[in-house]
């Protein structure tokens, strides 16, 4: 990959990747508030300025990575929202809602990089400009639609395991916690042996045809 397609890939891909990964955070962030965890509230964390959420690794390194390397799909995140569910009425229900918050928020994302790609050829004037945010529109549907599907898997500390662990019983729920130390190893393995591409992928793709991507 010569240096003018990679710094054109960064150009496209950088605003759809600060946005999904910071609007993700936030989510979580404001339903907890809402369900009465005023943590991320007062530590500041319920803003949509990327710098407040950047993780250096989750960020930018591992996103930059892949797309150098051209993996075929691109991942990251964020520094995690505190949540202290001590505050909550029901803890372990009231979690797996702040938990779903996140991935639902990278589908209403990707709805809206949807209109974008599809309507800013007609809106934008001027051709490469209107191409250019094309494939932004196209990257953020991209990003978004792979975090929504990557964070429902159910494998601690991932959102979909904090979702199944608010829905099972406590027995099952405590097997859970004591997974999610060791989950971002597992999801690492399975990504190396391939198992990892062939659940994301056809997920993925499913929901791309939903929406008419």
């Amino acid at each position: 990959m010569d240096i003018n397609t990679i710094i054109y890939n960064i150009a496209v891909w950088t605003l759809p990747v600060l946005f999904a990964i910071t609007l993700h955070e936030v989510a979580h962030g404001w339903v907890a508030n809402k369900l009465g965890d005023g943590t991320a509230r007062m530590l500041g964390r319920l803003t949509l300025n990327p710098v407040k959420h950047i993780d250096p690794v989750g960020t930018i390194l591992v996103p930059l990575a892949m797309l150098v390397l051209q993996t075929g799909f691109i991942f990251g995140w964020a520094k995690p929202v505190p949540v202290n569910t001590r505050n909550f009425k029901n803890p372990r229900k009231d979690m797996a809602i702040v938990a779903i918050a996140g991935p639902l928020s990278n589908l209403a994302m990707a709805i809206f990089w949807l209109f974008v790609y599809k309507f800013s050829s007609s809106i934008v004037g001027n051709s490469n400009i209107g191409h250019g945010i094309m494939a932004m529109g196209s990257a953020g549907i991209s990003i978004n639609l792979t975090l929504f599907v990557f964070n429902l898997l159910p494998i601690p500390p991932l959102d979909g395991g904090r979702v199944l662990s608010g829905f099972v019983s406590p027995s099952v729920s405590d097997l859970l916690d004591k997974i999610e130390p060791y989950g971002f190893f597992i999801v690492i393995g399975l990504l190396y042996i391939g198992v990892l591409d062939s659940i994301l992928y056809p997920v993925i793709s499913f929901f791309m045809s939903i929406i008419g991507f």
